[in-house]
């Protein structure tokens, strides 16, 4: 005989949501300016073959205060910024930072000279390169990496955009927040070879229209970033957006009923 208690409450398992934080990296380009994006492995469980921009997983490391001695900001400009990302804001910021160098090898950084860190030298940008499978393996951790270079993580250069949390009914579920970040000007970046296969540098409209030719496959809310984006006309104008930004939307997606299996 079923109880109230069965009737109050469904027995599908709840999904888990891991949070997440991705990087919109942008560069001038001749027409407007240009993204960082990468296609994710075929054999991904999530996204596979997809197109999409540095990212991933917050891990627990990733809220270490130990970070607190190897970062430049939040800035006071930025305190809209944290009162948005609320109590972990340190583990989104850092995360990103991490995943966008170990996926795509840009070191949103300073160095100790004070400026970004520069791969101008080639055998600097060798050096760097040699920490990013140690990193993916977990022999290596970011704030070792800070430490050897005696780096402070660029989180005053990184401005937190919106957040989008996957939609129930998907298999994998997260709740993903969003930078934009303005890409140091000598690195060009490139995908690790293992979670990702090709990387490429493309403005918003191109994706866009490669998106609707089938050629260049995006999961919606990579395609609904990308409209927005392409409505700044200019490198320039989307920076100053997201410093200036003020209100920070949340988007909860509802998946059709036919699509929720």
């Amino acid at each position: 005989m079923s109880s109230a208690f069965d009737l109050d409450f469904p027995r599908a398992p709840v999904q888990p949501i891991r949070p997440a934080a991705t990087v919109i990296v942008v560069r001038e380009a001749p027409s407007s300016y240009e993204i960082f994006m990468l296609k994710r492995t075929s054999k991904a469980s999530f996204a596979s073959g997809m197109y999409v921009f540095p990212g991933g997983r917050v891990d627990s490391d990733d809220h270490l205060h130990a970070y607190d001695a190897h970062r430049h900001g939040p800035t006071d400009g930025q305190q809209p910024q944290v009162a948005a990302l609320g109590d972990e804001w340190r583990g989104f910021w850092i995360a990103c930072i991490r995943e966008t160098f170990e996926e795509a090898g840009l070191m949103l950084a300073y160095a100790p000279d004070g400026e970004l860190v520069s791969f101008a030298d080639p055998a600097v940008q060798e050096r760097f390169a040699g920490y990013r499978d140690p990193l993916h393996d977990g022999t290596l951790s970011l704030l070792d990496i800070c430490r050897k270079e005696n780096l402070k993580l660029a989180v005053d250069h990184i401005h937190f955009y919106n957040r989008f949390v996957t939609p129930l009914g998907r298999p994998r579920r997260f709740d993903t927040r969003f930078f934009i970040a303005a890409a140091p000007e000598s690195q060009r970046g490139s995908h690790d070879e293992q979670e990702t296969v090709d990387s490429i540098w493309i403005t918003p409209q191109e994706a866009l229209e490669r998106h609707a030719a089938k050629e260049f496959d995006l999961m919606n809310v990579t395609r609904i970033q990308l409209e927005a984006l392409a409505q700044s006309p200019t490198k320039a104008a989307l920076l100053e957006m997201s410093v200036n930004k003020q209100r920070f939307s949340t988007m909860r997606p509802v998946l059709p009923k036919e699509n929720k299996r």
